[in-house]
Protein backbone atom coordinates (compact mmCIF):
# COMPACT_ATOMS: atom_id res chain seq x y z
CA UNK A 1 0.00 0.00 0.00
CA UNK A 2 1.05 3.44 -1.46
CA UNK A 3 0.21 6.37 1.25
CA UNK A 4 0.80 10.18 -0.08
CA UNK A 5 -0.16 12.53 2.22
CA UNK A 6 -0.77 15.73 0.88
CA UNK A 7 -0.77 19.54 2.59
CA UNK A 8 -1.08 22.66 1.06
CA UNK A 9 1.00 25.49 2.96
CA UNK A 10 -1.16 26.97 5.38
CA UNK A 11 -0.95 28.36 8.95
CA UNK A 12 -0.96 25.78 11.39
CA UNK A 13 -0.60 27.60 14.44
CA UNK A 14 -4.35 26.97 15.99
CA UNK A 15 -4.34 24.27 18.17
CA UNK A 16 -6.56 21.40 16.08
CA UNK A 17 -9.15 19.83 18.66
CA UNK A 18 -8.49 16.10 19.41
CA UNK A 19 -12.13 15.22 18.54
CA UNK A 20 -11.16 15.96 14.80
CA UNK A 21 -7.44 14.77 15.41
CA UNK A 22 -8.86 11.30 16.73
CA UNK A 23 -11.23 10.68 13.78
CA UNK A 24 -10.82 8.29 11.77
CA UNK A 25 -12.78 9.76 9.06
CA UNK A 26 -9.75 12.22 8.59
CA UNK A 27 -8.55 9.48 5.76
CA UNK A 28 -9.86 9.31 2.26
CA UNK A 29 -9.48 6.24 0.10
CA UNK A 30 -9.61 5.72 -3.50
CA UNK A 31 -8.64 2.63 -5.36
CA UNK A 32 -7.62 3.18 -8.67
CA UNK A 33 -9.42 1.04 -10.54
CA UNK A 34 -12.55 3.08 -9.18
CA UNK A 35 -11.77 6.09 -10.55
CA UNK A 36 -12.81 6.00 -14.04
CA UNK A 37 -15.18 2.71 -14.20
CA UNK A 38 -18.11 3.75 -12.07
CA UNK A 39 -17.92 0.23 -10.02
CA UNK A 40 -20.79 -0.69 -7.95
CA UNK A 41 -20.49 1.68 -4.52
CA UNK A 42 -21.21 -1.08 -2.58
CA UNK A 43 -18.25 -3.18 -2.98
CA UNK A 44 -16.14 -0.27 -2.78
CA UNK A 45 -13.96 1.00 0.15
CA UNK A 46 -16.22 4.07 0.87
CA UNK A 47 -14.32 7.41 0.47
CA UNK A 48 -14.32 9.80 2.63
CA UNK A 49 -13.65 13.49 1.91
CA UNK A 50 -10.84 15.75 3.24
CA UNK A 51 -10.71 16.72 6.60
CA UNK A 52 -11.05 20.64 6.74
CA UNK A 53 -10.60 22.22 10.16
CA UNK A 54 -11.68 26.44 9.45
CA UNK A 55 -10.86 28.90 11.78
CA UNK A 56 -12.21 32.52 11.55
CA UNK A 57 -9.66 33.27 9.36
CA UNK A 58 -10.37 30.22 7.10
CA UNK A 59 -7.24 28.13 7.60
CA UNK A 60 -7.53 24.62 7.09
CA UNK A 61 -6.02 21.21 6.86
CA UNK A 62 -6.34 19.12 3.93
CA UNK A 63 -5.31 15.26 4.42
CA UNK A 64 -5.54 12.65 1.56
CA UNK A 65 -4.81 9.22 1.42
CA UNK A 66 -4.31 7.82 -2.08
CA UNK A 67 -3.28 4.45 -4.21
CA UNK A 68 -4.38 1.13 -2.20
CA UNK A 69 -2.42 -1.11 -3.84
CA UNK A 70 -0.66 -3.99 -1.16
CA UNK A 71 0.25 -4.59 2.06
CA UNK A 72 3.74 -2.45 1.37
CA UNK A 73 3.92 0.75 2.72
CA UNK A 74 5.59 3.24 1.45
CA UNK A 75 4.85 6.43 3.06
CA UNK A 76 5.53 10.00 0.90
CA UNK A 77 4.69 13.14 2.49
CA UNK A 78 4.53 16.25 1.64
CA UNK A 79 4.21 19.16 4.56
CA UNK A 80 4.34 21.67 6.23
CA UNK A 81 7.04 21.31 9.12
CA UNK A 82 4.27 21.87 11.85
CA UNK A 83 2.22 19.06 10.46
CA UNK A 84 4.59 16.78 11.98
CA UNK A 85 2.85 16.20 15.07
CA UNK A 86 -0.48 15.94 13.08
CA UNK A 87 0.82 13.05 10.71
CA UNK A 88 2.26 11.21 13.40
CA UNK A 89 -1.25 10.70 15.33
CA UNK A 90 -3.23 10.17 12.59
CA UNK A 91 -0.56 7.76 10.68
CA UNK A 92 0.00 5.44 13.96
CA UNK A 93 -4.18 5.37 14.13
CA UNK A 94 -5.27 4.77 10.87
CA UNK A 95 -2.60 2.93 9.73
CA UNK A 96 -2.37 0.53 12.89
CA UNK A 97 -6.16 0.08 12.76
CA UNK A 98 -7.03 -0.66 9.20
CA UNK A 99 -3.64 -2.99 9.12
CA UNK A 100 -6.01 -5.06 11.89
CA UNK A 101 -9.71 -4.81 10.26
CA UNK A 102 -9.04 -3.92 6.59
CA UNK A 103 -10.79 -1.15 5.06
CA UNK A 104 -13.93 -1.53 6.32
CA UNK A 105 -16.74 1.44 4.69
CA UNK A 106 -16.57 4.18 7.14
CA UNK A 107 -17.94 7.43 6.62
CA UNK A 108 -17.92 10.61 7.72
CA UNK A 109 -19.78 12.08 10.73
CA UNK A 110 -19.44 9.06 13.56
CA UNK A 111 -20.13 10.75 17.00
CA UNK A 112 -19.04 9.36 19.58
CA UNK A 113 -21.40 10.94 22.14
CA UNK A 114 -24.36 8.98 20.48
CA UNK A 115 -22.72 5.69 19.26
CA UNK A 116 -24.77 7.14 15.98
CA UNK A 117 -22.40 5.81 13.32
CA UNK A 118 -23.61 7.58 9.93
CA UNK A 119 -22.86 4.71 7.81
CA UNK A 120 -25.70 2.39 8.97
CA UNK A 121 -27.91 4.83 9.84
CA UNK A 122 -30.75 3.82 7.33
CA UNK A 123 -28.76 0.59 6.20
CA UNK A 124 -32.05 -2.06 5.91
CA UNK A 125 -31.11 -5.58 6.90
CA UNK A 126 -30.88 -7.78 4.62
CA UNK A 127 -31.31 -12.06 3.78
CA UNK A 128 -28.04 -13.23 3.07
CA UNK A 129 -29.34 -14.89 0.45
CA UNK A 130 -30.50 -12.02 -1.23
CA UNK A 131 -26.93 -10.15 -1.92
CA UNK A 132 -25.30 -12.28 -4.91
CA UNK A 133 -28.73 -12.07 -6.84
CA UNK A 134 -28.67 -8.08 -6.49
CA UNK A 135 -25.10 -8.26 -7.17
CA UNK A 136 -25.60 -10.15 -10.77
CA UNK A 137 -28.71 -8.14 -11.61
CA UNK A 138 -26.42 -4.90 -10.80
CA UNK A 139 -23.74 -5.90 -12.85
CA UNK A 140 -24.81 -7.79 -16.05
CA UNK A 141 -27.59 -5.49 -17.10
CA UNK A 142 -29.70 -5.60 -20.05
CA UNK A 143 -27.07 -3.40 -22.12
CA UNK A 144 -24.18 -5.07 -20.84
CA UNK A 145 -25.34 -8.43 -21.79
CA UNK A 146 -27.11 -7.19 -25.48
CA UNK A 147 -23.30 -5.81 -25.95
CA UNK A 148 -21.31 -8.67 -25.17
CA UNK A 149 -23.44 -10.97 -27.50
CA UNK A 150 -22.93 -8.72 -30.46
CA UNK A 151 -19.26 -9.11 -29.30
CA UNK A 152 -19.36 -12.85 -29.26
CA UNK A 153 -21.33 -12.65 -32.81
CA UNK A 154 -18.77 -10.55 -34.27
CA UNK A 155 -21.67 -8.07 -34.71
CA UNK A 156 -20.35 -4.12 -35.05
CA UNK A 157 -21.02 -2.07 -32.56
CA UNK A 158 -23.96 0.30 -34.08
CA UNK A 159 -24.11 4.16 -33.73
CA UNK A 160 -20.58 4.13 -31.56
CA UNK A 161 -20.92 7.26 -29.26
CA UNK A 162 -16.71 8.40 -28.75
CA UNK A 163 -17.22 10.63 -25.68
CA UNK A 164 -19.80 8.36 -23.66
CA UNK A 165 -19.22 4.91 -22.00
CA UNK A 166 -20.74 2.32 -23.82
CA UNK A 167 -23.53 2.13 -21.44
CA UNK A 168 -25.71 4.83 -22.40
CA UNK A 169 -26.45 2.04 -25.05
CA UNK A 170 -30.40 0.86 -25.60
CA UNK A 171 -33.04 2.53 -23.04
CA UNK A 172 -30.78 4.16 -21.57
CA UNK A 173 -29.74 6.06 -23.96
CA UNK A 174 -32.72 6.59 -25.30
CA UNK A 175 -34.01 8.12 -22.32
CA UNK A 176 -30.88 10.65 -22.46
CA UNK A 177 -32.56 11.74 -25.55
CA UNK A 178 -35.69 13.10 -23.71
CA UNK A 179 -33.47 14.28 -20.64
CA UNK A 180 -35.45 17.78 -21.02
CA UNK A 181 -38.76 16.22 -19.65
CA UNK A 182 -40.26 17.21 -16.80
CA UNK A 183 -41.65 13.40 -16.49
CA UNK A 184 -38.11 12.20 -16.96
CA UNK A 185 -38.11 8.81 -14.48
CA UNK A 186 -34.69 9.29 -12.08
CA UNK A 187 -35.51 6.02 -10.75
CA UNK A 188 -35.89 4.00 -13.78
CA UNK A 189 -32.82 5.98 -15.60
CA UNK A 190 -30.98 4.98 -12.12
CA UNK A 191 -31.27 1.21 -12.52
CA UNK A 192 -30.61 1.09 -16.25
CA UNK A 193 -27.30 2.87 -15.98
CA UNK A 194 -26.26 0.16 -13.06
CA UNK A 195 -26.89 2.83 -10.13
CA UNK A 196 -24.51 5.54 -11.82
CA UNK A 197 -27.53 7.65 -12.68
CA UNK A 198 -25.50 11.06 -11.48
CA UNK A 199 -22.60 10.00 -13.46
CA UNK A 200 -23.77 9.43 -16.90
CA UNK A 201 -26.72 12.34 -16.62
CA UNK A 202 -24.71 15.11 -15.43
CA UNK A 203 -21.48 13.81 -17.70
CA UNK A 204 -24.16 13.87 -20.66
CA UNK A 205 -25.75 17.17 -19.92
CA UNK A 206 -21.86 19.05 -19.87
CA UNK A 207 -21.30 17.89 -23.23
CA UNK A 208 -24.46 18.26 -24.56
CA UNK A 209 -24.26 22.15 -23.61
CA UNK A 210 -20.69 21.98 -25.19
CA UNK A 211 -19.13 22.92 -21.67
CA UNK A 212 -16.54 20.03 -22.33
CA UNK A 213 -14.97 21.65 -25.21
CA UNK A 214 -15.90 25.21 -24.52
CA UNK A 215 -13.69 25.10 -21.16
CA UNK A 216 -11.17 22.19 -22.50
CA UNK A 217 -11.91 20.11 -19.49
CA UNK A 218 -9.93 16.67 -19.28
CA UNK A 219 -12.44 14.00 -20.09
CA UNK A 220 -10.09 11.75 -17.61
CA UNK A 221 -10.01 14.28 -14.60
CA UNK A 222 -14.44 15.13 -15.40
CA UNK A 223 -14.71 11.33 -15.27
CA UNK A 224 -12.88 11.12 -12.72
CA UNK A 225 -14.52 14.08 -10.25
CA UNK A 226 -18.33 12.81 -11.32
CA UNK A 227 -17.48 9.52 -9.82
CA UNK A 228 -16.12 10.84 -6.75
CA UNK A 229 -18.97 13.31 -5.59
CA UNK A 230 -21.20 9.78 -7.26
CA UNK A 231 -19.30 8.00 -4.65
CA UNK A 232 -19.10 10.60 -1.67
CA UNK A 233 -22.97 10.40 -1.39
CA UNK A 234 -24.81 8.21 1.47
CA UNK A 235 -26.42 5.55 -1.21
CA UNK A 236 -27.84 4.27 2.30
CA UNK A 237 -29.92 7.11 2.96
CA UNK A 238 -33.63 6.78 1.86
CA UNK A 239 -33.34 10.08 -0.13
CA UNK A 240 -30.46 12.44 0.27
CA UNK A 241 -28.01 9.76 -2.17
CA UNK A 242 -26.70 10.19 -5.28
CA UNK A 243 -29.96 9.68 -7.14
CA UNK A 244 -31.82 12.49 -5.71
CA UNK A 245 -28.57 14.59 -6.99
CA UNK A 246 -29.32 13.09 -10.53
CA UNK A 247 -32.85 14.17 -10.16
CA UNK A 248 -32.16 17.62 -8.93
CA UNK A 249 -29.46 17.83 -11.71
CA UNK A 250 -31.93 16.98 -14.23
CA UNK A 251 -34.44 19.47 -12.62
CA UNK A 252 -31.87 22.00 -13.29
CA UNK A 253 -31.53 21.80 -17.17
CA UNK A 254 -35.01 21.67 -17.87
CA UNK A 255 -34.88 25.43 -15.72
CA UNK A 256 -31.42 26.41 -17.47
CA UNK A 257 -34.16 25.78 -20.92
CA UNK A 258 -36.78 28.11 -20.25
CA UNK A 259 -36.96 31.34 -22.35
CA UNK A 260 -35.67 33.39 -19.98
CA UNK A 261 -32.36 31.74 -19.05
CA UNK A 262 -31.21 29.95 -21.95
CA UNK A 263 -31.54 33.77 -23.76
CA UNK A 264 -29.51 35.12 -21.16
CA UNK A 265 -27.04 32.66 -19.32
CA UNK A 266 -23.85 32.39 -19.86
CA UNK A 267 -21.92 29.34 -20.16
CA UNK A 268 -20.45 29.99 -17.50
CA UNK A 269 -23.54 29.96 -15.36
CA UNK A 270 -24.59 27.51 -17.03
CA UNK A 271 -21.59 25.20 -15.61
CA UNK A 272 -22.12 27.00 -12.19
CA UNK A 273 -25.92 25.31 -12.16
CA UNK A 274 -25.62 22.07 -13.46
CA UNK A 275 -22.19 21.65 -10.94
CA UNK A 276 -23.95 22.77 -7.92
CA UNK A 277 -26.89 20.93 -8.37
CA UNK A 278 -24.71 18.01 -8.92
CA UNK A 279 -23.36 18.47 -5.36
CA UNK A 280 -25.42 20.63 -3.80
CA UNK A 281 -26.03 17.57 -0.43
CA UNK A 282 -22.84 15.95 -1.04
CA UNK A 283 -21.66 13.93 1.58
CA UNK A 284 -25.08 14.46 3.82
CA UNK A 285 -25.56 12.60 6.88
CA UNK A 286 -29.40 11.55 6.46
CA UNK A 287 -30.09 13.80 9.22
CA UNK A 288 -30.69 17.76 9.89
CA UNK A 289 -28.88 20.49 11.15
CA UNK A 290 -30.77 20.68 14.01
CA UNK A 291 -29.68 17.04 15.02
CA UNK A 292 -26.28 17.53 14.38
CA UNK A 293 -26.26 21.04 16.73
CA UNK A 294 -28.32 19.08 19.81
CA UNK A 295 -25.21 16.55 19.57
CA UNK A 296 -22.45 18.78 19.84
CA UNK A 297 -21.40 17.30 16.21
CA UNK A 298 -17.95 18.64 15.22
CA UNK A 299 -19.41 20.17 12.10
CA UNK A 300 -21.88 22.21 13.93
CA UNK A 301 -18.59 23.52 16.10
CA UNK A 302 -16.85 24.00 12.89
CA UNK A 303 -19.35 26.12 10.89
CA UNK A 304 -20.90 27.43 14.01
CA UNK A 305 -24.64 26.50 13.64
CA UNK A 306 -24.72 28.29 10.75
CA UNK A 307 -25.97 26.27 7.44
CA UNK A 308 -23.87 23.50 8.66
CA UNK A 309 -24.65 21.23 6.15
CA UNK A 310 -24.88 23.45 3.40
CA UNK A 311 -21.04 24.91 4.39
CA UNK A 312 -20.13 21.18 4.76
CA UNK A 313 -21.64 19.89 0.99
CA UNK A 314 -19.80 22.92 -0.68
CA UNK A 315 -16.43 22.75 0.95
CA UNK A 316 -16.44 18.49 0.18
CA UNK A 317 -17.59 19.96 -3.31
CA UNK A 318 -14.31 22.38 -3.85
CA UNK A 319 -12.03 19.19 -2.22
CA UNK A 320 -12.85 17.32 -5.02
CA UNK A 321 -12.53 19.96 -7.65
CA UNK A 322 -9.58 20.76 -6.11
CA UNK A 323 -8.09 16.82 -5.97
CA UNK A 324 -8.77 15.89 -9.38
CA UNK A 325 -7.96 19.56 -10.61
CA UNK A 326 -11.10 19.73 -13.24
CA UNK A 327 -10.09 23.51 -13.46
CA UNK A 328 -5.89 23.23 -13.29
CA UNK A 329 -6.24 24.32 -17.14
CA UNK A 330 -7.85 27.88 -16.23
CA UNK A 331 -6.51 30.55 -14.51
CA UNK A 332 -6.80 30.73 -10.80
CA UNK A 333 -8.62 33.70 -10.08
CA UNK A 334 -11.21 31.58 -12.57
CA UNK A 335 -10.75 28.53 -10.57
CA UNK A 336 -11.26 30.48 -7.09
CA UNK A 337 -14.01 32.40 -8.37
CA UNK A 338 -15.98 29.00 -9.66
CA UNK A 339 -15.76 27.54 -6.16
CA UNK A 340 -17.08 30.92 -4.41
CA UNK A 341 -19.85 31.00 -6.74
CA UNK A 342 -20.57 27.52 -6.12
CA UNK A 343 -20.43 27.90 -2.59
CA UNK A 344 -22.96 30.97 -2.97
CA UNK A 345 -25.45 28.65 -5.27
CA UNK A 346 -25.18 25.71 -2.61
CA UNK A 347 -25.63 27.82 1.07
CA UNK A 348 -29.01 29.06 -0.91
CA UNK A 349 -30.45 25.66 -0.37
CA UNK A 350 -30.51 25.86 3.29
CA UNK A 351 -34.65 26.13 3.99
CA UNK A 352 -34.17 27.42 7.05
CA UNK A 353 -33.48 30.94 4.90
CA UNK A 354 -36.30 30.25 2.54
CA UNK A 355 -38.23 33.34 3.75
CA UNK A 356 -35.21 35.27 3.04
CA UNK A 357 -34.63 34.77 -0.60
CA UNK A 358 -38.32 34.19 -1.25
CA UNK A 359 -38.89 38.06 0.13
CA UNK A 360 -36.14 39.34 -1.89
CA UNK A 361 -37.01 37.43 -5.13
CA UNK A 362 -40.82 38.67 -4.64
CA UNK A 363 -40.01 42.24 -4.13
CA UNK A 364 -37.74 42.11 -7.43
CA UNK A 365 -40.91 40.59 -9.40
CA UNK A 366 -42.55 43.10 -7.66
CA UNK A 367 -40.54 46.27 -8.56
CA UNK A 368 -39.64 44.76 -11.69
CA UNK A 369 -36.19 45.26 -11.72
CA UNK A 370 -34.57 41.90 -12.76
CA UNK A 371 -32.29 42.73 -14.96
CA UNK A 372 -30.47 39.26 -16.27
CA UNK A 373 -27.60 41.34 -18.06
CA UNK A 374 -26.47 42.37 -14.54
CA UNK A 375 -24.32 39.28 -13.54
CA UNK A 376 -25.48 39.26 -10.02
CA UNK A 377 -29.25 39.28 -11.48
CA UNK A 378 -28.60 36.59 -12.75
CA UNK A 379 -26.37 34.47 -10.05
CA UNK A 380 -29.55 35.12 -8.10
CA UNK A 381 -31.82 33.59 -10.42
CA UNK A 382 -29.58 30.70 -10.77
CA UNK A 383 -30.15 30.72 -6.86
CA UNK A 384 -33.74 30.45 -6.99
CA UNK A 385 -33.82 28.05 -9.53
CA UNK A 386 -31.58 25.54 -7.52
CA UNK A 387 -33.67 26.04 -4.84
CA UNK A 388 -36.67 24.98 -7.09
CA UNK A 389 -35.13 22.24 -8.01
CA UNK A 390 -33.96 20.67 -4.68
CA UNK A 391 -37.56 20.46 -3.89
CA UNK A 392 -39.25 20.21 -7.17
CA UNK A 393 -40.61 16.89 -5.76
CA UNK A 394 -43.92 18.09 -4.94
CA UNK A 395 -44.30 19.02 -8.63
CA UNK A 396 -43.44 16.05 -10.52
CA UNK A 397 -46.22 13.17 -11.85
CA UNK A 398 -48.13 11.54 -9.16
CA UNK A 399 -45.81 8.34 -9.85
CA UNK A 400 -42.59 9.83 -8.96
CA UNK A 401 -43.73 12.64 -6.25
CA UNK A 402 -44.81 9.73 -4.52
CA UNK A 403 -41.78 7.69 -4.12
CA UNK A 404 -40.08 10.78 -3.14
CA UNK A 405 -42.64 11.53 -0.51
CA UNK A 406 -41.85 8.07 0.97
CA UNK A 407 -38.11 8.48 1.08
CA UNK A 408 -37.50 11.57 2.46
CA UNK A 409 -40.38 10.73 5.41
CA UNK A 410 -38.58 7.70 5.96
CA UNK A 411 -35.55 9.44 6.62
CA UNK A 412 -37.22 12.09 9.01
CA UNK A 413 -38.63 8.64 11.32
CA UNK A 414 -35.31 7.35 11.07
CA UNK A 415 -34.12 10.20 12.70
CA UNK A 416 -36.46 10.27 15.22
CA UNK A 417 -36.24 6.97 16.41
CA UNK A 418 -32.43 7.76 16.84
CA UNK A 419 -33.71 10.84 18.76
CA UNK A 420 -35.88 8.89 20.97
CA UNK A 421 -33.90 5.90 21.61
CA UNK A 422 -31.15 8.26 22.63
CA UNK A 423 -33.61 10.19 24.76
CA UNK A 424 -33.30 13.66 22.86
CA UNK A 425 -35.85 16.04 22.13
CA UNK A 426 -37.74 14.60 18.83
CA UNK A 427 -37.16 17.55 15.61
CA UNK A 428 -40.59 18.51 13.76
CA UNK A 429 -41.68 16.08 11.75
CA UNK A 430 -39.79 13.09 12.62
CA UNK A 431 -42.54 11.71 15.01
CA UNK A 432 -43.31 8.27 13.23
CA UNK A 433 -46.58 8.43 16.52
CA UNK A 434 -47.82 11.93 15.79
CA UNK A 435 -47.09 12.42 12.02
CA UNK A 436 -47.74 10.79 8.52
CA UNK A 437 -46.21 10.97 5.16
CA UNK A 438 -49.66 12.53 4.14
CA UNK A 439 -49.88 15.13 6.99
CA UNK A 440 -45.61 15.61 6.47
CA UNK A 441 -46.34 16.58 2.58
CA UNK A 442 -49.56 18.57 3.28
CA UNK A 443 -47.70 20.86 5.33
CA UNK A 444 -44.95 20.98 3.18
CA UNK A 445 -46.18 21.63 0.01
CA UNK A 446 -48.70 24.22 1.41
CA UNK A 447 -45.86 26.18 3.49
CA UNK A 448 -43.03 25.83 1.47
CA UNK A 449 -43.10 24.61 -1.91
CA UNK A 450 -46.20 26.55 -2.93
CA UNK A 451 -44.92 30.05 -2.16
CA UNK A 452 -41.61 29.42 -4.21
CA UNK A 453 -43.07 27.59 -7.22
CA UNK A 454 -45.77 30.60 -7.32
CA UNK A 455 -43.15 33.51 -7.15
CA UNK A 456 -41.10 31.56 -10.17
CA UNK A 457 -44.26 31.11 -12.25
CA UNK A 458 -44.70 35.04 -11.93
CA UNK A 459 -40.59 35.21 -13.41
CA UNK A 460 -41.03 32.49 -15.85
CA UNK A 461 -45.00 32.12 -16.92
CA UNK A 462 -43.81 29.22 -19.19
CA UNK A 463 -45.87 25.58 -19.70
CA UNK A 464 -43.49 24.27 -17.61
CA UNK A 465 -44.13 26.82 -14.67
CA UNK A 466 -47.69 25.20 -15.09
CA UNK A 467 -47.13 21.67 -15.57
CA UNK A 468 -45.39 22.24 -12.31
CA UNK A 469 -48.32 24.14 -10.17
CA UNK A 470 -50.68 21.52 -12.02
CA UNK A 471 -48.88 18.49 -10.56
CA UNK A 472 -48.59 20.10 -7.16
CA UNK A 473 -52.15 20.83 -7.23
CA UNK A 474 -53.18 16.92 -7.84
CA UNK A 475 -50.49 15.89 -5.79
CA UNK A 476 -51.57 17.64 -2.72
CA UNK A 477 -55.11 16.38 -3.13
CA UNK A 478 -54.17 13.28 -3.40
CA UNK A 479 -52.07 13.31 0.13
CA UNK A 480 -55.09 15.04 1.59
CA UNK A 481 -57.37 12.12 0.51
CA UNK A 482 -55.31 9.97 2.17
CA UNK A 483 -55.74 12.56 5.62
CA UNK A 484 -58.80 11.99 6.70
CA UNK A 485 -58.25 14.45 9.74
CA UNK A 486 -56.46 16.82 7.25
CA UNK A 487 -60.29 18.86 7.02
CA UNK A 488 -60.98 18.73 10.97
CA UNK A 489 -57.26 20.28 11.50
CA UNK A 490 -58.20 23.60 8.48
CA UNK A 491 -61.22 24.39 10.61
CA UNK A 492 -59.84 24.36 13.92
CA UNK A 493 -57.25 26.89 11.53
CA UNK A 494 -60.07 28.84 10.50
CA UNK A 495 -60.45 29.74 14.46
CA UNK A 496 -56.77 31.25 15.02
CA UNK A 497 -55.68 32.58 11.77
CA UNK A 498 -52.28 33.77 13.28
CA UNK A 499 -51.37 30.33 14.51
CA UNK A 500 -52.61 28.93 10.94
CA UNK A 501 -50.30 30.77 9.14
CA UNK A 502 -47.32 31.03 11.47
CA UNK A 503 -46.74 28.38 13.35
CA UNK A 504 -47.02 25.17 10.42
CA UNK A 505 -44.52 27.07 8.54
CA UNK A 506 -42.02 27.53 10.91
CA UNK A 507 -42.06 24.33 11.96
CA UNK A 508 -41.63 23.01 9.05
CA UNK A 509 -38.56 25.68 8.05
CA UNK A 510 -37.03 24.11 11.76
CA UNK A 511 -36.11 20.97 9.85
CA UNK A 512 -33.09 23.07 8.56
CA UNK A 513 -31.96 21.60 5.42
CA UNK A 514 -33.69 17.99 5.87
CA UNK A 515 -36.24 17.68 2.95
CA UNK A 516 -32.98 20.23 0.77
Amino acid sequence: MELCYQLPVLPLDRPVPKHVLSRRGAISFSSSSSLFGAPDPRQLSQRRGAISYDSSDQTALYIRMLAVTNKTIKPSFVFTPGACVIFKQLFSRDVRVRSQVGFEPERRGSHPYLGVDFRTLHSRAESAGSIPARRIRRLFSFQRHLLSSRLLRGAPHLNPLHILDEDYCGQAKCMLEKVGSWNFDIFLFDRLTNGNSLVFLTFNLLNQYGLIELFQLDMVKLRRFLVLVQEDYHNQNPYHNAVHAADVTQAMHCYLREPKLAQSLTSFDILLGLLAAATHDLDHPGVNQPFLIKTNHYLAALYRNTSVLENHHWRSAVGLLRETELFSNLPAEDSLSIERQLGSLILATDISRQNEYLSRFRTHLDENDLCLGNASHRHFVLQMALKCADICNPCRPWELSKQWSEKVTEEFFHQGDIEKKHKLEISPLCDSEANTIASVQIGFMTYVVEPLFAEWARFSDTRLSQTMLGHLGLNKASWSAMEPEASGSSEEGESEPGRATEEPSSRVLSQGSQES
